[in-house]
């Protein structure tokens, strides 16, 4: 693995903490993303003291170990001769209270001229929206930290695109893959099950937890779909209602799970009401509940097409956040357009042509009468190859 990865994480969050100390760095995204190994490797590069520590445990830390560890690293910095220190919290979101205690420590320490740089690290939904807006509001700036991109997995462990959509962009799984079952397993148990339990259930209120795993499963295995919500909950044992089903897939969306893409519509009362087209933000998580193997998939074209389409999918999902960019699917009676990305009023129709058999037929044309995008591209066989678009950020094909 390179010595440095994630080189756009990396680069923000030394130059930030290069600064003069202005605001708390977040790095926030999904298990296994590295944002633990961000924070060494910028930690390593300052050469200045640091102190780390994580709240990632079974057993839930109070806020007093906050305090702790907050002034173990004031000592640090006392020693440095104002050249500073930093203080990196893993998992934080996981101490009741945590953001109120932080804003505490960090205004004392603005007020003292105390030169401590903090980096928060946690999954996205979690932190971000249960304390960062609530208390910390005007003293923090979020990077992004997403699943990794087929370059990253590519220039790590040499992959082909074709391993990439089948395979994701699990860093920690790339050495099981020769042996399928182990890779699946691991997938399963030490990703999905682990984020469901501990960055999910633990953390947010779910009153039929049993529900959120059974959208999951199901959303999994139609990804690449469009599924409205009565469907939804026709499908689904103990269903609840479609408002329900909403909420836990904003949760699963969140955790870097699963997500329900809106349809575009130009209005945003009708995209909040469109049923979802659902998407894995990491194909992994689709190719580990089958059981066909990564040299059989292709002998499955229908399979084989929605990993395909979800693989670029999840590319653009996972390139948008943080940005302005904003990804949606279209489709009226027969005609569908894959992904729509809106930048402004900048609009780019993506089709993607994967062997899939589909009920509808491709409706770039109509959508291009109605809302005459910018660009209309098709990606796959006839058109830009897979590898060329996976190698680009969503930005590169806007406008």
């Amino acid at each position: 693995m390179p010595a440095v990865f994630r080189r756009s994480q990396h680069k923000i969050l030394l130059a930030r903490l290069q600064e003069p100390r202005r605001f708390i760095q977040v790095l926030a995204g999904p298990r296994q993303s590295g944002k633990t190994t961000i924070a060494q490797q910028v930690v390593e590069a300052l050469k200045r003291p640091a102190h780390y520590a994580s709240a990632d445990e079974p057993a839930l830390r109070g806020t007093a170990w906050i305090d702790q560890q907050w002034e173990a690293a004031r000592l640090l910095a006392a020693q440095t001769n104002r050249k500073g220190a930093v203080l990196v919290l893993d998992e934080i979101q996981k101490i009741p209270g945590w953001s109120e205690t932080v804003k505490r420590l960090w205004d004392a320490d603005t007020k003292n001229k105390v030169p401590l740089s903090v980096a928060l690290l946690g999954s996205a939904p979690l932190l971000v929206q249960q304390g960062l807006t609530e208390s910390l509001a005007g003293r923090f700036e979020v990077i992004p930290v997403t699943h990794w991109s087929f370059t990253e997995m590519q220039e790590a462990f040499g992959w082909s695109v074709e391993q990439y959509i089948y395979y994701g962009g699990y860093p920690g799984s790339a050495s099981l893959i020769q042996d399928h079952e182990r890779w699946a397993q691991y997938v399963v148990h030490s990703l999905i099950e682990t984020t469901i339990s501990r960055d999910i259930l633990l953390m947010t209120r779910v009153d039929k937890p049993a529900l959120l795993r059974q959208l999951f499963q199901l959303g999994s295995s139609s990804s690449g779909q469009i599924v409205s919500y009565q469907k939804l909950v026709g499908q689904l044992q103990d269903a609840g209602n479609t408002t329900t089903l909403a909420h836990y897939l904003e949760l699963l969306h969140g955790a870097g799970m699963l997500a329900g893409l809106k349809k575009y519509a130009g209005k945003q009362i009708r995209q909040r009401a469109s049923s979802p087209k659902l998407l894995v933000l990491n194909t992994a998580l689709m190719s580990a509940q089958v059981e066909i193997p990564f040299a059989q998939v292709k002998r499955q074209p229908d399979l084989w097409g929605r990993l395909v389409e979800s693989s670029v999918g999840a590319h653009l999902v996972n390139g948008s956040v943080g940005t302005s960019l904003r990804v949606f699917y279209w489709r009226e009676g027969a005609k569908e357009v894959d992904f729509i990305l809106q930048q402004g009023r900048s609009l780019t129709a993506v089709e993607v042509k994967s062997g899939r058999q589909r009920e509808s037929l491709a409706g770039i044309d109509a959508f291009s009468k109605l809302y005459r995008p910018q660009r209309k591209l098709l990606v796959g066989s006839g058109g830009i190859p897979l590898e060329e678009f996976l190698s680009f950020p969503p930005s590169r094909w806007v406008g």
